[in-house]
């Protein structure tokens, strides 16, 4: 479960929202209309006030790594710092198992960080960021740069996340997306969110 109370920093109005176990919420809005900024800021990566709570634990009173750990955060564009794929993501049954469900190869955790395509980015960074087995997620775009084929093993994966209790914050410009994978979608536009209601 993740609660987000008066959440706000530059660029941002005061935001609350509470995501429960098991459940998908969908941010959806114009490119630079404020996104990112509540995930980062829910993540603890840019400086923001606010109280943020996550299946109990108080944000305030986490160390930011252990804090990141429990809420896992997939940027648009993931970050590597190392040379190989292998660098980043500890080999284990359930990375291969991962790695089977998103049609990516073993192999791919010996593959040079330079040789991938977006989209092995993309299904690499979210099999990286599962790995630690966060009981939140904090997506952007998670697929933006994939085919049909490859969205839909990501959407898979990502339901059957949720039918293990994580909670999902999810944005995304895909509308049928939305739909498919979240119970509630709210609208941001100039750092102002709102709930849609159909």
């Amino acid at each position: 479960m993740l609660e987000i109370v008066n959440l706000h920093r530059p660029g941002l109005s005061p935001v609350s929202l509470r995501i429960d176990d098991g459940e998908c919420l969908a941010l959806m809005g114009p490119s630079g209309s404020g996104k990112s900024l509540i995930l980062r800021a829910v993540a603890d990566l840019d400086p923001n006030e606010g109280r943020v709570r996550a299946n109990g634990d108080e944000r305030s009173q986490t160390p930011a790594p252990l804090w990141r750990q429990k809420v896992g955060f997939l940027p648009a564009q993931p970050g590597w710092w190392g040379e190989s794929v292998g660098d980043h993501i500890e080999k284990s049954d359930s990375v291969l198992d991962l790695l089977h469900k998103l049609h990516l190869p073993d192999e791919s955790l010996n593959w040079p960080v330079s040789r991938l395509s977006t989209g092995e980015t993309q299904r690499l960074a979210l099999i990286r960021l599962l790995a630690h087995a966060p009981k939140v997620l904090l997506l952007d775009e998670p697929t933006s740069a994939l085919d049909e084929e490859a969205r839909k093993s990501v959407e898979a994966l990502l339901k059957a996340q949720l039918s293990n209790g994580v909670s999902i914050l999810l944005t995304t410009h895909d509308k049928k997306q939305a739909n498919r994978l979240c119970q509630r979608i709210f609208h941001i536009n100039k750092g102002v969110v709102t709930e849609a209601f159909s």
